[in-house]
């Protein structure tokens, strides 16, 4: 078996900038100091590198205030895909849900975080050239200092999608002109971008980094952030919200690696077809082999006619399972990702050391609710897949809206039950907690932790039987023992991109014909509807939802409409099915998104710590009434 248990491909060097370091818990504009003789060698800037990445790792793992890090998991929970769910305590989750708050500086950490990534990035870049480079290690430098452009470049993206107009930290200097917020469309967008196309133009495969899977980026996972940056500025700032005929161009900034005076459509198109050009990257063959519970122990058991069968993979190839050569972790899909080590701890640590960001928390958030009964952790009513917190459960408007798309085209999309469990029919032992909130009778398949018979307790995760695994480093395995990949870019998302530019079908009907559904030609509604099957749980929706409805579009805009038509859905609380139907805690979901423009509130403290030079996004300020920003209890 092909050996999966793996760290971040930089974290050996990562402990030196990050131990127990929390300044920015109190300002954002702090950087990290280094002697004044580092980086002094290659290894050095390495390290430094490791460092930038490492934020990464607590964005994907880890459990700070009851939620989880990581941007994508609430962005699904902002969409109209998920619910905020969970148990009755679990007010954080209902809370993004709903777009309330339940507390001024909730959504802090995540700010805090890139921030951090955004200053160790700045680092890098300054310090690179303290090294003596010579003609044999140049592409090793370019490809390093291409790395932290392009980090920067994500970190900031991250920043502005959540937080809207925040300040742009450009060096650990700071100047004056740093120390306040200024406009994400007009300022930060065209620093984004331009640190992409840096990214793009330095990085190099000939390096020995960037290779597949081995957890950096390199020029093509650039490329294809070019365009993912792109088409949000130009559909959500500029209102293109079919960018197949509109387009939009803005000036870059002149630094290393990127010289071009302008970005327009043709130019994103460009990048991504050097990505397709390149053949490095493919469509995995079959759509579950992404998945872990595609794995081959899992197939064993279900074809050796003993215990448990789990049917739906059954008629899978060995060669497409998870754990084959070229699928799952590493595969050749993914451009970019986040990976995870074998080290996780239970412990919650500070900021910068939190023992749980070694492991893919998100399996653990999206597990089975396992409360009161303590039975939904137990292989005779969840096999194969494990317990946890049950927060994010998918809506029914998303089974639903699948549903009615298969029975019209009348076809079946092998991708709604790869992603979904439809539990009445997949696990008809499964039994709802007596604290259950917003259930839909379904759970989130991707990401899902997997059991084996196999395996030496009910709890026990598949990954337990792989070459590689200890459990020495782990202390409790329910919420250690994830290690499959979160991706943050694949090549299927490469594909629907350039149809929606290009008006191109043939690049959808790839992923169509992947996906075994009829290959339509381009529309934008066959677009949004790919990309809502395609990568449904992954995070994607929200974003593409505000792109396609603009700033400041309103009530009726694709947004607001589709987020309020999940109002009225009849959903299970309290163990009791159907007992409600699903309802905005305040107001409307209609009203939330047009009044916030699904931005996050700033922290509250972060505010106050720049004297008025931040000021609070517009849904969430004194102009916004507190009455319907403001968390209610529902259940």
């Amino acid at each position: 078996m092909k050996k999966y248990i793996l760290s971040l491909a930089v974290l050996s060097a990562a402990t030196l900038f990050t131990a127990c370091n929390d300044n920015l818990d109190t300002d954002p504009r702090v950087t990290e100091l280094t002697a004044a003789t580092f980086p002094g060698k290659p290894a050095d800037v390495v390290a430094l590198n490791a460092a930038t990445y490492s934020i990464m790792n607590t964005l994907g793992g880890g459990d700070q205030s009851g939620l989880l890090n990581n941007p994508f998991y609430w962005w699904c929970l902002m969409s109209d895909d998920c619910y905020g769910s969970g148990g009755l305590q679990d007010n954080v989750a209902k809370s993004l849900h709903h777009f309330t708050t339940a507390s001024a500086n909730q959504y802090e950490q995540d700010f805090i975080l890139l921030y951090g990534g955004v200053s160790r990035a700045n680092n890098q870049i300054e310090t690179i050239d303290n090294v003596k480079w010579t003609d044999k290690n140049k592409s090793q430098r370019d490809q390093l200092l291409g790395e932290a452009y392009f980090m920067r470049g994500f970190y900031n993206l991250l920043l502005t999608q959540m937080y809207g107009d925040v300040p742009l930290i450009t060096s650990t200097t700071i100047t004056d002109d740093m120390q306040q917020e200024v406009s994400a469309e007009e300022v930060i967008y065209p620093q984004i971008l331009s640190d992409f196309v840096s990214g793009a133009n330095l990085m190099n495969v000939e390096s020995g980094y960037g290779l597949q899977g081995d957890g950096h980026a390199n020029k093509y996972a650039a490329e294809a952030f070019i365009a993912r940056a792109w088409m949000f500025w130009a559909g959500f700032y500029k209102g293109v919200k079919e960018l197949a005929t509109g387009d939009a161009s803005m000036d870059l900034i002149d630094q290393e690696g990127c010289k071009q005076l302008h970005l327009a459509k043709a130019d994103v198109v460009a990048y991504l077809k050097d990505i397709v050009n390149s053949k490095r990257y493919e469509l995995l063959r079959d759509f579950r082999s992404l998945w872990q519970y595609s794995n081959s122990l899992l197939l064993a058991e279900a074809l050796d006619g003993e215990g448990h069968s789990y049917e739906f993979i059954k008629d899978m190839k060995p060669e497409d399972c998870f754990d084959a050569p070229g699928n799952g972790n590493g595969n050749k899909e993914e451009l970019f990702q986040i990976q995870f080590l074998n080290a996780s701890k239970w412990a919650i640590g500070g900021t910068y050391c939190n023992p749980r960001m070694y492991s893919n928390y998100l399996s653990c958030f999206w597990g089975l609710r396992n409360g009161a009964t303590n039975d939904n952790g137990k292989r005779d009513k969840t096999y194969p897949f494990n317990q946890g917190w049950g927060q994010g459960t998918p809506s029914v408007n998303i089974w639903a809206d699948w549903t009615a798309a298969e029975n019209a085209g009348g076809y079946t999309d092998i991708r709604k039950l790869a992603s979904l469990i439809d539990l009445d029919h997949e696990l008809a032992a499964y039994t709802y907690e007596k604290d259950d909130c917003e259930e839909s009778g379904y759970a989130v398949k991707k990401y899902a932790d997997v059991n084996l018979d196999a395996c030496a307790a009910d709890n026990d995760s598949w990954w337990s039987q792989c070459e590689g695994y200890t459990s020495s480093s782990l202390d409790n395995k329910q919420q250690g023992d994830h290690f499959e990949d979160f991706y943050l870019m694949r090549y299927a998302d490469v594909l629907l991109m350039l149809t929606e530019l290009t008006g191109d079908a043939s690049f959808m009907n790839q992923v169509q014909k992947r996906a075994g559904v009829p290959q339509t030609g381009y529309s934008l509604q066959n677009v949004q509807n790919e990309r809502r099957w395609e990568f449904a749980l992954e995070g994607i929706r929200f974003n593409d939802m505000r792109r396609w409805s603009g700033i400041n579009s309103g009530e009726t805009s694709y947004a607001a409409k589709a987020l309020q038509a999940q109002s009225g859905k009849s959903i299970t609380v309290r163990g009791k099915r159907n007992a409600m139907n699903m309802a905005h805690m305040t107001c409307s979901w209609s009203k939330r998104y047009a009044d916030t423009n699904g931005f996050l509130p700033k922290p509250q403290a972060q505010i106050t710590l720049m004297s008025g030079k931040m000021k609070q996004n517009p849904g969430w300020d004194e102009n916004a009434s507190p009455a319907e920003y403001t968390y209610k209890v529902l259940y």
